[in-house]
């Protein structure tokens, strides 16, 4: 069975291009997105690890930690990363695990357990290893989303999510589509009128069960 959204992620120790890591404490108090990728100097995955490092001061903001995986090694991570900085314009601070028995890739559930990789494999035989996890402090599972090799990441689209991940879990809310920071949220049908006059102050029923009102200071 694939992990689902508030299971609580596996843990385990990896080495990566900044040293050996024990996830969960890795994690420590923060939130961390873990994000996944078939093979190093592929060209897709250059992009998006670059797209990574040019959001630092966004990461940071959020008290978010960001770690790549890759079924390399730690020498082809290193190695690679300068192409990932030449790409970025920026350096890429943020550690890669060396995934090379494909053990973060299954217990992550992004490969089928038999799966077995030979020497020479090409990125198609790890093509699956194409995810995204955010999770939170609790160490569960909040969102995950999967793509093709040939469709590069909208990490801005990441930033979105991980800003409405916080934002709900913080103020009791719920957002809308497209949702961006700052824009009205939507109050959960579990709360009933008085209650969420009381909690948010006025608000707008564009349905019974559809009640917007101002993000919460």
């Amino acid at each position: 069975m694939g992990l689902r959204i508030n299971d609580t992620v596996p843990n385990f120790t990896a080495e990566t291009d900044q040293g050996t890591i024990s996830f969960h404490d890795w994690i420590g108090d923060n939130w961390a997105i873990l994000f996944s990728h078939p093979k190093d100097f592929t060209p897709v995955c250059t992009t998006e690890f670059g797209a990574v490092a040019r959001l630092a001061d966004e990461w940071a903001k959020r008290d978010t930690k960001v770690i790549g995986v890759s079924v390399d090694g730690v020498e082809d991570h290193k190695k690679w990363k300068g192409d990932i900085e030449k790409v970025a314009g920026t350096k890429a601070g943020f550690p890669i695990i060396a995934d090379e028995g494909l053990a973060v890739s299954k217990a992550f559930d992004m490969l089928p357990a038999e799966a077995y990789m030979p020497d020479g494999r090409t990125p198609n035989d790890s093509a699956t290893v194409r995810s995204v996890f955010i999770i939170g402090p609790d160490k569960q599972l909040k969102l995950s989303m999967t793509y093709p090799m040939s469709v590069g990441r909208n990490f801005a689209e990441v930033l979105r999510a991980l800003d409405a991940l916080q934002t709900t879990s913080s103020k009791g809310v719920a957002t809308p589509a497209d949702w961006q920071m700052g824009q009205d949220v939507i109050i959960p049908p579990s709360v009933n009128d008085a209650d969420a006059k009381a909690k948010f102050g006025e608000f707008d029923a564009v349905l019974p069960y559809l009640r917007k009102t101002k993000m919460p200071g």
